[in-house]
């Protein structure tokens, strides 16, 4: 495993396992909360999306994977994202339920997106790489692309499924409380409990 495959290991478990794990545990230690604003979803869905995608542009990735201190406030700041996005997440109930169940399909498609990129990129998007583990030139563009596959092929496999089995979570638990009749005060009577 090379070095961007390995970089992306530590990514999905510091944004698709530490993160809603932690954001979970603080959810329910204040279970007796409001709930946020769907604004604040939509803005740490942004947030979330725009550090992964800023951080994977080229020169940047290249500068973390070069300086162990730029590699470390990307690691923090993907991270606290990441925990931000889901907290607001796990705190929607109710009919609202909705609003995170798309949030989290949306977020999915765009780490799929990046993920693709990585994978059928024609030429190494990150070739300072090779230049940092030096060997006989063409070989060694060939492992970077070859790495750089692996880690789109990792995000392909963990990203999605995170966020689409959290979905299928939420989304059941929420059907599951509207068969089994629980009250739902906000909801006018005769309004669809999805609207």
């Amino acid at each position: 495993m090379g070095p961007l495959a390995m970089h992306m290991g530590v990514h999905i478990l510091l944004m698709n396992l530490v993160a809603p794990l932690a954001a979970l545990g603080t959810s329910r230690i204040r279970q007796e909360g409001q709930e946020v604003a769907a604004s604040m979803l939509w803005l740490a869905t942004l947030a979330q999306l725009l550090a992964l995608w800023t951080w994977h542009a080229p020169p940047l990735l290249n500068r973390a994977l070069e300086f162990p201190s730029v590699h470390l406030l990307m690691y923090g700041s993907l991270f606290l994202t990441a925990v931000l996005f889901w907290w607001t997440v796990f705190r929607f109930r109710r009919e609202r339920c909705w609003q995170p169940i798309v949030a989290l399909l949306i977020t999915s498609k765009l780490y799929c997106l990046l993920a693709v990129l990585f994978v059928f990129a024609p030429r190494a998007l990150y070739p300072n790489i090779a230049h940092a583990h030096p060997s006989d030139g063409a070989p060694v563009l060939n492992a970077t692309l070859a790495d750089q596959q692996l880690a789109g092929l990792i995000m392909l496999a963990a990203c999605p499924a995170t966020y689409v089995l959290a979905a299928i979570a939420i989304g059941a638990r929420w059907l599951f409380a509207m068969e089994t009749g629980k009250p739902q005060p906000d909801v006018n009577p005769g309004e669809e409990a999805w609207s």
